[in-house]
């Protein structure tokens, strides 16, 4: 969704890493958008192929794994941003002297927070399609299978849906 939204705000490319190659494959479907299986190769060789060494120009940490937050400056070019997104469960420890050394803005945001109205709109532009990432959509009487589907953690789901009406 962060991919999808940054495209939308006007990112010609964005690169999305993680190690579930299900939703790497399911990512990879929209134009735009280069998956990145850490597993099987190093984000930030990716990174600098992608940007001629220099950098992304905007880091969105959406995972919330405390792994990410010992390099994730070393990705960002020079006078760029990062955006955490992801909500780590615990307090996580991150090169602050690599962060002003290259003059990175660090925000963070809410992501359930005043983004509504804005989501539905970009939806119903057309700039977002999300067909794509519902994995599958049960019928109001069948919520109870949903949720326990949903609870299954399946690692080729991404979203459930559960049409009303």
């Amino acid at each position: 969704m962060v991919a999808l939204a940054a495209l939308a705000g006007g990112c010609s490319k964005v690169l999305i890493s993680d190690v579930s190659a299900p939703k790497l494959k399911i990512a990879a479907q929209y134009a735009g958008v280069v998956a990145v299986n850490i597993i099987e190769q190093k984000l930030a060789v990716v990174v600098g192929a992608h940007t001629d060494g220099w950098g992304v120009d905007v880091l969105f940490e959406a995972s919330g794994s405390p792994r990410v937050y010992p390099t994730m400056f070393d990705l960002v070019r020079p006078g760029g941003a990062v955006v955490i997104v992801g909500l780590p469960v615990a307090p996580v420890e991150f090169n602050v002297a690599a962060a002003v050394i290259n003059e990175l803005r660090i925000e963070t945001v809410f992501r359930y927070a005043n983004v509504y109205d804005r989501a539905i709109d970009l939806i119903a532009s057309g700039k977002v399609n999300l067909k794509p990432l519902i994995t599958e959509t049960f019928v109001f009487d069948d919520s109870i299978k949903a949720f326990e589907r949903a609870a299954e953690g399946r690692p080729t789901d991404v979203k459930l849906q559960i049409r009303v009406g």
